[in-house]
């Protein structure tokens, strides 16, 4: 049966018709196992995204509203839909001429439809768009000659410099690596990233990623090299700058939550450094996005700081890296649980190639596949070889499903500009409401001289301005005191106004740094209003995910639930035991100090191997 979902939940992007209809394109879909196929009526669109309907049928599992089944009563509706939503349009363009004409020689009007429909899909994409060229609305190839392609681009170009964005073009941003595969397109499909200028360091897109996996696969390495830009010398030459401790350097072992940072410019070139340091205030004075990589501990005995970054960092995806000579060892499938397990979407990079016979890499992709396919995964795995491959699989990510697999080498440089473009084009998919009330948690604590008590985190709804009240807390005895925002850095540069989904520090008025700890959150400050709640009981439904005997009453494990870590002891289940399998409804209750908890944010649990995963129903006291 065929699913579509509710347009009114689109309309917010905008009132024009570019706007409506490319909503209503994505939203009014088929879903995946429906024979019955959807004619859009492209033209409406200007341009037509060949995999947007792979995207869209993920969209609908989740905003599914109603049910039609009958084929005509759908295409009448898609139809209706979008002619109303024309109807109401102020910039609509000729639906007589194709897209290509609109292109090749556009109107004042067709620029002006081409600006607000651009605007609203950069809007929509957080500050940037992937923009497709060479498709009729019928599906056929334009045919463009050089010439064509060269007055399309110049097309682009004007809408552009209204919008104060810049573009490149995706499939020539040609890999270094003479090894890769050409890409083996029949058509002459070109895909420009559009991305705006940012005004200041506020406006950055950013996107964090969790760099997991075995002890010894390379992650360190991988995120020295792509984030410098200096090839690896075989004995860890580029890892050294990203450790934090003198034992870390020592065992070239990871054991802290550390962070490095990947920015492209509006053209999508990548901001490395070229013969000298560039610093993190550099980076962000250049780039118009940013990727935040958070790289976490291999070892098994710091799983628990590994955690804790998984949840407390609030990644969009995970970076799971694989040494090609070493196969999914160790900790590798831990991590790959856990991520699967807080809902975080998967890309797979396969290290050491170079060092790996080819049997051996045959045996880990094999090892790798299975696993992936595995009924606990359920993933689909997708090997990338060309430029083109990158651009399908990062318009597909929208999937948990789908599992790009990368091989690279950080000594000869084989792949990496393949996971850097894959990285440029992937587009956020978190959800943060700026108009909702101040919610910040904090994940770290300092005391930086000269300045003060200041904590990091991630800004999980409304903003904040410098010299603002916010309420700091809970304490041991469940209170909160009031405290003042005196700055706010983003990357390690002043910014005056922070907004939701933004990795913030703060440095706050008259607090001690013993005064707080990891897992307290900064709340909206106002006058009058009851203390907010704390809990030190809660409910969650749960599944276990392992277990070598039962669970029951009194039971305890460590709780990591965003940035809160604690220990929390099991008060009662809806069944006599819990085995490895079973899914219950649980009462916890915290055995140290209340937490400040949301309903409907997921958790682990665990204690040793044991673990757990679920959400949190219901806030107890």
């Amino acid at each position: 049966m065929t699913k579509f979902v509710d347009l009114q939940y689109f309309l917010h992007v905008g009132s024009s018709a570019a706007a409506a209809a490319a909503a209503a394109a994505t939203a009014v879909v088929m879903h995946k196992s429906s024979v019955c196929p959807i004619r859009i009526k492209t033209q409406y669109l200007a341009i037509w995204d060949d995999n947007l309907i792979d995207e869209a049928s993920i969209l609908a599992d989740a905003l599914c509203k109603a049910s039609i089944s009958d084929q005509k009563q759908q295409q009448t509706l898609v139809d209706n839909m979008l002619d109303s939503l024309i109807d109401g349009s102020t910039n609509k363009h000729d639906p007589a001429k194709s897209i290509k004409e609109i292109l090749l020689d556009p109107t004042q009007q067709d620029i002006d439809y081409l600006t607000d429909l651009i605007s609203t899909r950069i809007d929509q994409g957080k500050g940037e768009t992937l923009f497709e060229i060479g498709i009729e609305d019928d599906g056929s190839s334009m045919n463009l000659s050089q010439n064509d392609y060269d007055k399309c681009i110049e097309t682009i170009r004007i809408v552009t410099d209204k919008l104060q964005a810049d573009f490149a073009n995706i499939d020539q941003l040609n890999t270094l690596d003479p090894t890769a595969k050409p890409s083996t397109s029949t058509t002459d499909v070109y895909h420009l990233m559009i991305r705006k200028r940012p005004q200041s360091v506020q406006d950055l897109l950013e996107i964090r990623v969790a760099v997991v996996g075995n002890v010894d696969a390379g992650k360190s390495t991988m995120l020295g090299v792509l984030t410098k830009g200096v090839l690896d010398d075989g004995r860890g030459k580029a890892r050294a700058n990203l450790f934090r401790h003198k034992h870390e350097v020592e065992s070239g072992r990871t054991s802290s939550v550390g962070g490095e940072i990947l920015g492209f410019d509006a053209a999508s070139r990548p901001i490395l450094h070229s013969g000298k340091k560039i610093t993190w205030e550099e980076i962000t004075d250049k780039a118009a996005k940013v990727l935040s990589f958070v790289d976490l501990a291999g070892h098994e005995k710091y799983l628990k700081t590994t955690v804790f970054g998984m949840t407390g960092s609030a990644p969009e995806f995970a970076m799971l890296m694989v040494g090609a000579n070493a196969g999914m060892i160790g900790m590798s499938k831990e991590h790959l649980g856990l991520a699967l397990s807080l809902g975080i979407p998967v890309l797979v990079v396969i290290t050491k190639i170079d060092r790996c016979p080819a049997h051996v890499l045959e045996k880990t992709t094999k090892e790798l596949t299975a696993i992936l396919k595995s009924k606990s995964c359920r993933k689909i795995p997708l090997f990338v070889e060309n430029n083109r491959d990158v651009v399908m699989t990062a318009q597909n990510f929208v999937s948990e499903r789908l599992c790009p697999i990368f091989q690279v080498s950080n000594v000869t440089g084989q792949g990496l500009d393949l996971v850097r473009n894959f990285l440029n084009i992937l587009p956020s998919l978190a959800k943060y409401e700026s108009d909702q009330p101040f919610h910040y948690e904090i994940n770290e604590t300092y005391s930086v001289p000269f300045v003060g008590t200041v904590v990091s985190g991630v800004l999980k709804s409304g903003m904040i301005h410098i010299g603002d009240k916010v309420l700091l807390g809970p304490d041991h005895a469940g209170q909160f005191i009031t405290t003042t925002i005196k700055g706010i850095h983003r990357k390690r540069v002043s910014i005056p106004v922070a907004r939701a989904g933004q990795s913030v520090t703060f440095a706050l008025k008259n607090v001690r740094r013993n005064a707080i700890r990891k897992g307290q959150v900064l709340l909206a400050y106002e006058k009058d209003k009851p203390t907010p709640p704390s809990s030190r009981r809660f409910e969650a439904e749960v599944l276990v995910l392992y277990h070598s005997t039962t669970i029951k009453s009194k039971y305890q494990a460590m709780v990591h639930c965003g940035a809160v870590r604690q220990t929390a002891s099991i008060l009662t289940t809806d069944k006599t035991v819990l085995r490895t399998g079973d899914r219950a409804k649980v009462e916890f209750e915290f055995v140290k100090n209340p937490e400040y908890l949301t309903v409907g944010t997921r958790l682990i649990f665990r204690e040793g191997r044991t673990k757990g995963v679920g959400k949190i129903t219901q806030l107890l006291s």
